[in-house]
């Protein structure tokens, strides 16, 4: 990091909140104007300095390092990030649509791991983690 211009901090554990990767200490370290920028900040962020910053004010200094840490990065571009939001995400609407949720979620692993809740029950584990709450097996509870 002593020598970086940019670090980008990019991590996603789905449904849990991101490790700080990047301590305070790192951060002091790199040189005077380098940018960090924590992709990850809606997760909690990925740096030890991160705060979550707004499009209007979306900038601070810590030890003279830039940060970048907006929150919805991709509400800047919301007819981009709309689209490329849809195109990932019709396949598994048309799965759905063809298959039922039960059957659709039997068959296609990556569908399965985006369920969250259940029948009323929390079956991510991730997301219970985050929330300190229990969690219940997905097929456990299907049956």
């Amino acid at each position: 990091l002593r020598l970086a211009d940019l670090v980008v901090g990019a991590v996603l554990i789905p449904g849990a909140s991101a490790p700080r990767l990047v301590r305070r200490d790192m951060i002091s370290q790199m040189k005077r104007g380098a940018v960090v920028v924590d992709v990850a900040i809606d997760q909690g962020g990925c740096l030890e300095t991160s705060q979550p910053t707004t499009h209007t004010d979306p900038v601070y200094l810590v030890d003279g390092v830039l940060h970048y840490c907006v929150s919805n990065m991709p509400a800047a571009v919301p007819h981009t990030s709309t689209f490329a939001l849809t195109n990932a995400t019709f396949p598994y609407v048309h799965l759905l649509a063809d298959l039922g949720l039960e059957r659709a979620v039997e068959e296609n692993a990556a569908l399965r791991a985006g369920v969250n809740t259940y029948r009323g029950e929390l079956v991510h584990s991730g997301v219970a983690e985050s929330q300190g709450l229990p969690w219940h097996d997905l097929a456990a509870v299907a049956r």
